[in-house]
């Protein structure tokens, strides 16, 4: 037997209903407001409870006394379990999928066949290789290393469970109590008395009465002005399309019937859009140019790398030449050196040894000379004295 619930259980119940996350979905026909076990508990355990005041304990001090208390509050028919069961799609619906997809697919390869054919033979080309670069990223894409795209999130619907329990988790609990919030009183409250008031008008002071007359009218006037507003630019535009036959498309006020804030639906006072056969055709030219860049830029990047492939390989060749013919100059310079150091040496040799051939040879005259001159002496004294 469960009793009723305390005060101090109706004011834990009343804090986790404003303060826990909640989202609201469908339960057998009805919409309810759910929460997760784990965020429950969090709340609870950063609430005023579980700081010890002085002289009493602190009420949660654990996430199992936490728990606990949630179980005695599900006992008390605060909140009730619930299971999570997945929506799946049926087979009708995935067929009708797969052909609006088989479908479209089809006609975009037509419409790209008809655009193709138009073209030269260049910009098929052109696309060929666009195409493969794109294959080749997919496949780069699929590879176990690559992040995956975002998952759609799945649709479910709840149920009850059969085991009621509070347990700490990723458990789904549905809520039973639903108090009154202190705003929702507050409006009700004023709304109430703004109702008295209305109903007492006649009853209130001229000066009040004439005021709230006035600005009756102005209200009025300020809501047909925006009536009529809406109409006109409905006019104006259906005037400048006839004109123009469609090509030029003018609203006036745009956002005035948007659902925007009020200063935002007079903004911007209008927008022009042409919609003819020169702006398909500068949609297509600018399409057609981007794809070119693309395409420029791949080449010029392929044939700045090959390039740059080749100045390397060049340069390897150009060292290892060099290398080689520095070596052979080198070589060939000391040969020079040493040939043209021979044959100085050479040549200084050869004239010193004319030289001193001829010098002997002078020596040996003026030898024989002076021995002549000696004997002449020698001769002439004799002679002499004979």
């Amino acid at each position: 037997e469960v009793g009723e619930p305390f005060k101090e259980e109706k004011a834990v119940a009343k804090y986790l209903r404003f303060n826990c996350p909640t989202k609201s979905t469908n339960m057998m026909g009805h919409r309810v407001d759910y929460f997760i076990a784990s965020k429950a508990v969090d709340c609870l355990l950063d609430s005023k409870w579980a700081k010890a005041k002085k002289g009493e304990e602190a009420l949660f001090t654990t996430r199992e006394s936490v728990v606990d208390y949630c179980n005695r509050l599900l006992k008390k028919q605060f909140f009730h379990r619930a299971l999570k069961v997945m929506k799946m799609k049926p087979d009708k619906d995935i067929k009708k999928e797969k052909e609006k997809g088989k479908a479209e697919s089809g006609k975009e390869e037509e419409k790209k066949s008809k655009k193709e054919s138009g073209k030269d033979e260049k910009t098929k080309k052109d696309k060929e290789k666009k195409k493969d670069g794109e294959k080749e990223e997919c496949k780069k894409d699929e590879t176990p290393g690559t992040p995956k795209k975002k998952e759609t999130k799945r649709k479910f619907k709840l149920e009850p469970h059969e085991d009621q329990m509070f347990l700490d988790g990723n458990e789904v609990y549905v809520w039973i109590y639903d108090p009154v919030h202190f705003k929702t009183f507050a409006m009700g409250l004023v709304l109430v008395i703004a109702v008295i008031a209305a109903t007492l008008f006649p009853l209130w002071p001229a000066e009040m009465r004439v005021g709230v007359y006035y600005l009756s009218v102005g209200a009025g006037c300020f809501v047909a002005s925006i009536l009529l507003l809406a109409v006109a630019r409905c006019i104006l535009f259906l005037i400048i399309w006839l004109i123009t036959g469609g090509r030029h498309h003018f609203w006036f006020l745009p956002n005035l019937t948007a659902d925007v804030g009020f200063i935002d639906s007079f903004r911007p006072l209008y927008t022009h859009e042409y919609k003819g056969p020169k702006a398909d055709l500068k949609k297509e030219e600018k399409s057609e140019s981007k794809k070119q860049q693309k395409y420029d830029s791949e080449e010029k990047s392929d044939s700045e790398k090959k390039e740059e492939e080749d100045g390397k390989t060049e340069a390897t060749r150009n060292s290892g030449t060099d290398g080689s013919g520095g070596e052979r100059h080198s070589d060939t310079d000391s040969d020079r050196r040493e040939d043209d150091r021979s044959q100085h040496s050479s040549g200084n040799g050869n004239d010193f040894e004319m030289i001193t051939k001829e010098e002997l040879e002078q020596q040996t005259d003026e030898g024989d000379c002076e021995e002549e001159e000696e004997e002449d002496t020698e001769s002439r004294p004799s002679h002499e004295k004979s």
